[in-house]
């Protein structure tokens, strides 16, 4: 089981990550594609990484915009499993 991460290693880790902000107990950030359709492949992009890594984001999709949002349930907050597949996604986001 991941364990969660100290407050201070978040804020670290997310002053090194353009765009993403911790809500709470959980990390996010806004995508913007240029049409729907590009939306959906970014999302399907997505899905594989997360599915690669057995850890699933909370993915809101509004015509060209994708909010992503990452926890890890099990451990009641962010773990380095949320860093890692936000790594992961900023690279399929292109």
């Amino acid at each position: 089981m991941a364990e969660r991460l100290s407050d201070i290693t978040i804020q670290r880790a997310i002053g090194a990550m353009t765009g993403w902000s911790r809500k709470g107990d959980t990390i996010t950030k806004s995508y913007t594609r240029p049409s729907f359709l590009d939306g959906i492949a970014f999302v399907q992009r997505i899905a594989m990484e997360a599915e690669a890594k057995d850890h699933h984001p909370d993915i809101d999709i509004r015509y060209t915009k994708i909010i992503v949002t990452l926890s890890t349930h099990s451990a009641g907050g962010i773990t380095q499993l949320d860093l890692d597949l936000a790594g992961k996604i900023d690279a399929a986001a292109g």
